[in-house]
This record gives structure tokens, C-alpha cells and sequence, in this order.
């Protein structure tokens, strides 16, 4: 089975960029889109699992297009992420086609658990796609869990995350900025010796005996797995 579709419309770029980053890091392939102009193409053309819908969106109200879309008969699972939290606008949410409803301000790990749900309800949950291998590595994005040749490993949240990223880009040379963007989610107030440090912490766990060697330093330009 493939990597279910999560379309996400969101008008703030910089939060549906993050949900796009975390939709994918948990298995899933994700579009988004910041409004909903071109998104009746997207359902006629792709196998969409899911929809996460803003409500507060330019053009038409995200209930009310969602509340079109169920009169023409689509049944696509829709999931409301908005800052309309009154409780007469939550019922009008699911009123209007919702299967569930989350509001802002959000915990990003209780958006993914919902997602999760229902994807198994629906049976489209990305089982196979939520774990990564690299040699006798073995990463389960849901679990957070790492295996070295079977045995558990213990990785701080920044070290799991910067592991996943490697093995998620095995034939990539990542450089600095690129981790520190997509690890860190910033380049500001890091040292150069940043990414260097954390590296080097990563590796004492996963190979504390210095005898797999799997990174290569790309002088000048980055890091990669080897």
C-alpha cells in the first residue's frame, strides 16, 4: 500500500509548512495548498485519505466549501484545524461535513494522533511507511524508537530527529544549513560547530565502538550516510 494523501489547506504559510514537515516525517505524502481555488482538481485527480481544513481561509469559509463538497457527494474524511473555538462554531463544523475537529492554538503530536485515528478507521494508515532502515538500522517514526543490529538505543528528540533526516535522505549530502533548517528549524544563534557536535554525540550512541562508520564528512560542503 502506498503513502495515504493528507491534503491541508492552511493560509498561514508558515504553519502549513510545519504540518506539511510533520505529516511527512510520519509516513504520509501531503499537499497544501493556502486556499481552496484549485482544490476540486486535486480531489478528480488524486486519492485523497484525508483533509485538514482551516476555516478561516480567503475566498469561501472552509465549512461551507467543505458543506459544497458533501452535496456533490464527496466523502473524503475531513478534519477541521481552526481558531473558531467557540462551541456553537465546533457543532457547525461537524454540521457541515466534519469527522473531526481540532482548534488553535494545537499540540502538533495530538494533530498526527488524529490523523492516525482516522486513517485506521478508514483503514489507509501508513503502517509500512512509518518505519526507516539504513543497514542494522531500524527507525519507527511512530514509536520514535531506534534499533542498532536489534538492540534499543536511546536518542534525545534532537538526535532521533537528525537520524530520521539522514536515513530519509541516505543518498543526499546534507549540508549545514539544510539540517539546521529541517532539524533545528532555525539557522539563527548556532554555532558553526553546531551540527558538527550533535553529529558526533549521534554517532558515539549508534556506534560506540567506531567500527560501522556510518557517516562520511563531505569536506566543504556536508554530511552523508556511508
Amino acid at each position: 500500500m502506498g503513502k495515504p494523501l493528507v491534503i491541508v489547506v492552511e493560509d498561514q504559510e508558515d504553519l502549513l509548512e510545519v504540518i506539511e514537515y510533520n505529516l511527512t516525517k510520519a509516513g504520509y505524502e501531503v499537499m497544501g495548498f493556502l486556499n481552496t481555488k484549485k482544490l476540486s482538481q486535486a480531489f478528480e485527480q488524486e486519492e485523497v485519505a484525508l483533509i485538514i481544513m482551516d476555516r478561516n481561509l480567503p475566498g469561501v469559509e472552509g465549512s461551507e466549501f467543505i458543506q459544497a463538497q458533501r452535496a456533490k457527494g464527496m466523502d473524503i474524511p475531513v478534519l477541521f484545524l481552526s481558531a473558531k473555538t467557540k462551541s456553537s462554531e465546533i457543532e457547525e463544523g461537524f454540521e457541515r461535513g466534519g469527522d473531526d475537529y481540532l482548534t488553535k492554538p494545537f499540540n502538533m503530536n495530538e494533530l498526527l494522533l488524529r490523523v492516525k485515528a482516522i486513517l485506521k478507521r478508514t483503514n489507509k494508515t501508513p503502517v509500512n511507511d512509518q518505519r526507516l532502515s539504513y543497514r542494522d538500522i531500524e527507525i519507527d517514526l511512530a514509536q520514535r524508537s531506534v534499533l542498532v543490529g536489534d538492540v534499543p538505543v536511546e536518542l534525545t528528540k534532537l538526535e532521533f530527529d537528525l537520524l530520521s533526516t539522514f536515513v530519509q535522505n541516505k543518498n543526499v549530502v546534507l549540508d549545514r544549513d539544510f539540517l539546521l533548517e529541517n532539524v533545528w528549524k532555525s539557522d539563527d544563534f548556532f554555532q558553526d560547530r553546531t551540527v558538527n557536535v550533535a553529529i558526533n554525540r549521534l554517532k558515539e550512541k549508534i556506534d560506540p565502538t567506531k567500527e560501522k562508520t556510518y557517516f562520511k564528512t563531505i569536506r566543504g560542503v556536508g554530511y552523508t550516510l556511508c
